[in-house]
């Protein structure tokens, strides 16, 4: 169920969110996520449910979790 991949320092993963349908969404689960330490980038895709996560070391899931329920969506789990 994982998807990450290390390349060169950094560590990417896919999460799938339920709920987003618009780029509001996309941005609200972006900014939340942007704000965890050790994140460089985050790409939400509301038509997938996915968001590509760059971050320098493998991020805790509980506080992508919270990032998420914080931006009022659900984190259904890793892409």
């Amino acid at each position: 169920m994982t998807a990450q991949t290390d390349t060169q320092g950094s560590v990417t993963t896919v999460y799938k969110v339920s709920g987003m349908s618009c780029g509001h969404c996309e941005g609200s689960v972006s900014g939340e996520i942007s704000g965890l330490p050790d994140v460089s980038s985050v790409k939400a895709v509301a038509s997938t449910g996915e968001v590509t996560v760059v971050s320098a070391a493998p991020l805790d899931d509980e506080a992508v979790r919270a990032a998420v329920d914080e931006a009022g969506f659900e984190l259904v789990g890793q892409a």
